[in-house]
């Protein structure tokens, strides 16, 4: 079957599609999917569409608490061979949208979140405590930020990816640093375990000043305190985890 196979139509409907910059100079296979990818999305926001409109007909909209988000995007196999098993933005910077309870007035912000943020923010917006073993934080604090009660938040995710590899990186506002366990067994053995005691260094972005993250600098020895910070903020948050500090050997090692 086809790796993304839209609504009928959608081929056609979508064809004059902007190629995304994050796209554009890699191969992959977008030429072929991109517009079915678009007849997903416009699928997606057209039965969105239909549950609000049922929730106001019900006279329950003003009532409910509406979270729109997706588990991952797609590279369309431009870094690697997979979809979405990358710590690249094109898979791990996803859509989130949330309106009613504590979360309305179309406000929009810059902050950096994850989706282990939306467990406890939602049992605070039912009134439940949130459990002391749960590491995300509650997006409430994000209005307190922006009403000036609250003056710091989170400045980095720690992402985690496995299957196609056994990857791990930490994205803040301006860096993304990745690394990548070496296979064990054949190039693409990710699925066989979920992490490792040796990683190395994968790749290393500017992202305020290469947003599609096409300028790998982890090679570059400019960079090397930049790396050292990172790779140990890195370290922190796997072991936060529940991970083995690892070794991570440098690209120039």
């Amino acid at each position: 079957h086809n790796a993304i196979e839209g609504p009928i139509g959608s081929k056609e409907k979508f064809q004059n599609f902007k190629i995304p910059g994050d796209l554009q100079d890699y191969k992959g296979d977008w030429e072929e999917f991109y517009a079915d990818y678009l007849g997903c999305c416009n699928s997606v926001d057209m039965n969105l569409g239909r549950i609000i409109e049922t929730l106001k007909k019900l006279k329950m909209y003003e009532n409910s608490m509406i979270v729109f988000t997706s588990d991952h995007g797609c590279h369309f196999r431009t870094r690697n061979r997979e979809y979405k098993r990358s710590c690249h933005d094109a898979s791990i910077r996803i859509p989130l949208v949330i309106k009613g309870t504590d979360f309305n007035g179309g406000k929009v912000t810059s902050e950096l979140v994850s989706l282990i943020d939306l467990p406890p923010t939602l049992l605070k917006a039912a009134g439940i405590g949130i459990p002391e073993f749960m590491r995300g934080n509650p997006l409430q604090g994000l209005l307190e930020i922006n009403n000036k009660k609250k003056k710091n938040w989170t400045q980095e995710i720690f992402i985690q990816i496995s299957e196609s590899q056994v990857g791990r990186a930490i994205r803040t506002k301006k860096w993304k640093y990745s690394v990548v366990a070496p296979p064990r067994e054949s190039p693409w053995d990710g699925h066989l375990y979920s992490k490792s005691e040796l990683y190395n260094e994968a790749f290393l972005y500017d992202l305020e000043n290469d947003i599609y993250e096409k300028n790998n600098l982890i090679g570059d020895p400019t960079f090397n305190d930049i790396k050292t910070g990172l790779a140990e903020i890195l370290k922190r948050k796997m072991k936060e985890a529940g991970e083995e500090i690892p070794q991570v050997l440098s690209k120039d090692t």
